[in-house]
């Protein structure tokens, strides 16, 4: 599954330098928002189907459905040519569709995980089973960067297309980790999603879903506004901060329990953002891509860890349809607020708010509940 994930999310983050395609076909800074954004809104609106799907019909089987759109979606954007303007409704559709495909995928693939890890070592399973996945959030943004130089963003969208491909093939091989008996009482997704430990969570999980639309959505515009040669070096940092976070952190936050990791992870990542305000150069880059990635290390596997320990096996795609899709929906939300803030007011302001949003989680911080 971790091999699948590589590729499955390699493909979603080639898409980060999808942005340069928007404005390369004369997309504003809002278009770009409302085109990302569009990605996670169908993401946050199908959650609940997709969390019902993954307890009903299985893991595994739910994994192959999205893999198998993350392979086919990238193939229709080679029949947008031209002007924005001219295909603006069919590429928000397409967006739409490609969205359905990660939330699946994402959902399946995590849910899968916390099957299999025993409780104990929970934060340490989920961070290196997501190593793979930022692996990938690195990779794929660099492999799109020099195909997009050298060969144009119509071998892109194939390229993208294969590595979704890949992830189908791989994880087949795979038993599944839970099959719903008939007799299961198994409650609704909004049910689950207003359990106390379950809001807080997912409350937490939208303000680092808001910030992370910046570093999706709005740093390789940013960073080619200001000339810089090397986008991908703020991926390549943010990814490898972030593995090293989880390989050696892991165990650390189960020690001492995710509680007392998140404020300081919450900071770390608004830093990075904040950072890129005074962007001089691309060792600028660089150091933000470590803040960041440093902080979404513990971040992730932290807050996932607290919202499904001890939850039963039948409800657990619900849990972790509830935690992802609220990442979802802050990234959604701050795509189009972003973008709009980012066209009044500049990318300064942007990564302002974007990082203002992190730290407003310490607020909701002194009422975490424990893992008790």
């Amino acid at each position: 599954m971790a091999l699948a994930n590589f590729f499955a999310m390699s493909s979603f983050g080639s898409f980060f330098l999808f942005p340069l395609f928007i404005s390369e076909r004369g997309g504003s800074k809002a278009d770009i928002g409302i085109m990302m954004g569009a990605f996670a809104l169908s993401s946050v609106l199908c959650r609940p189907y997709i969390s019902q799907m993954v307890d009903r019909i299985g893991r595994k089987r739910s994994y192959s459905i999205g893999c198998l759109i993350m392979a086919c979606l990238p193939l229709v954007y080679l029949w947008f040519q031209g002007e924005l303007s001219g295909f603006y409704l069919p590429l928000l559709l397409v967006r739409l569709v490609h969205g359905v495909g990660l939330a699946i995928c994402f959902t399946a693939a995590f849910t899968y995980i916390v099957d299999v890890i025993p409780p104990s070592r929970l934060n340490e399973g989920i961070g290196m089973f997501g190593v793979t996945g930022l692996l990938a959030l690195g990779v794929g943004p660099l492999i799109a960067e020099i195909i997009v130089r050298d060969f144009g963003f119509n071998m892109f969208f194939v390229s993208a297309s294969v590595l979704g491909a890949a992830g189908l093939v791989l994880h087949q091989p795979l038993p599944e980790s839970y099959l719903k008996s008939d007799g299961t009482d198994v409650p609704s997704f909004f049910s689950v999603l207003f359990q106390r430990r379950t809001f807080v969570v997912a409350s937490l999980s939208l303000l680092f879903g808001f910030g992370l639309a910046a570093s999706g959505g709005f740093v390789a515009p940013f960073a080619k506004e200001n000339h810089l040669t090397f986008v991908s070096l703020y991926y390549l940092s943010y990814s490898s901060a972030a593995i090293v976070t989880r390989v050696f952190g892991g165990k650390f936050a189960d020690r001492v329990g995710e509680e007392r990791i998140l404020p300081y992870a919450l900071t770390l990542t608004a830093l990075g953002l904040w950072l890129l305000i005074v962007l001089w150069g691309d060792s600028t880059l660089l150091v933000s891509g470590l803040l960041s990635g440093c902080g979404h290390g513990f971040l992730f596997p932290c807050l996932n860890a607290l919202v499904i320990r001890d939850q039963p096996i039948h409800i657990r795609g619900k849990v972790t349809g509830v935690f992802t899709g609220s990442i979802d929906t802050g990234a959604f939300a701050g795509s189009i607020l972003l973008g709009y803030i980012g066209e009044s007011a500049g990318y300064g302001a942007l990564f302002f708010v974007a990082g203002l949003s992190l730290l407003a989680g310490l607020a909701i911080y002194p009422r975490q509940p424990t893992r008790t």
